[in-house]
């Protein structure tokens, strides 16, 4: 049985670069660009017209940006994964992405293997996690401040499901915190997604910015790498 076409939503105002990112996502089996807007608002006309997988989401554009786009898709109660693509390679639009509810957050001058396994990743409903953007996080979440008492919802979590999410927040993927923990990786799969309902959390990536603000997780373990699974 063949495996389900990813749809997918361009959101950019460059025609150009609208035209780019289709001949290269519908080079690949699988992935069929089923709609492309030009500015924010229009993106959220798409969205819930075409009701695609994935939206590739340009920041910078006249009117309705990037981010606030993404904020009134996930208002609107629209479940696309958003990946957000930008040549800005900064710390705001990063967390401003995050925040808004983004899946994943990805350079423009990537290459098209990686927005081609970027697409992929969060169509499969989990965070692009990069070490690099990890990284920042962590910094971002532990920079010259007090550290709160820990959040009460981490009561809620089981000995071993605090354990994956300390393994998690070091940038493991499933298949590696499986070996770790000498579990089945559909069992740990499991564990994410019971830790993520506990905490509340959207994904991985508020997952490892939630465990470095409570302090199950320390900045300078080692482990840390991509986290894509």
């Amino acid at each position: 049985m063949s495996e389900p076409v990813i749809r997918v939503l361009l959101v950019d105002d460059q025609d150009l670069v609208r035209a780019g990112f289709r001949v290269i996502l519908e080079s690949e089996p699988g992935i069929e660009v089923v709609g492309e807007a030009a500015d924010g608002a229009r993106a959220l006309e798409a969205a819930r017209e075409l009701r695609p997988d994935v939206i590739c989401m340009d920041v910078q554009m006249p009117g309705v940006d990037g981010l606030e786009a993404t904020r009134r898709i996930r208002s609107a109660g629209l479940e696309p994964s958003i990946l957000v693509l930008t040549t800005f390679d900064r710390d705001d639009y990063l967390f401003a992405a995050l925040e808004a509810g983004a899946s994943g957050f990805l350079l423009k001058n990537a290459s098209p293997e990686k927005l081609l396994e970027a697409v992929r990743v969060v169509a499969g409903g989990e965070a692009l996690l990069a070490s690099d953007v990890t990284r920042r996080v962590i910094e971002r979440v532990t920079a010259s401040r007090e550290r709160p008492a820990p959040d009460t919802r981490l009561d809620e979590l089981t000995e071993r499901e605090a354990e994956v999410l300390r393994l998690l927040a070091r940038g493991l993927s499933n298949g590696e915190i499986a070996r770790e923990l000498y579990l089945g990786e559909a069992t740990v799969k499991t564990h994410v997604s019971k830790i993520l309902l506990k905490l509340g959390l959207r994904d991985r990536v508020h997952a490892v910015v939630f465990a470095y603000e409570n302090g199950v997780a320390v900045p300078g373990e080692s482990g840390l790498g991509a986290s894509s699974s």
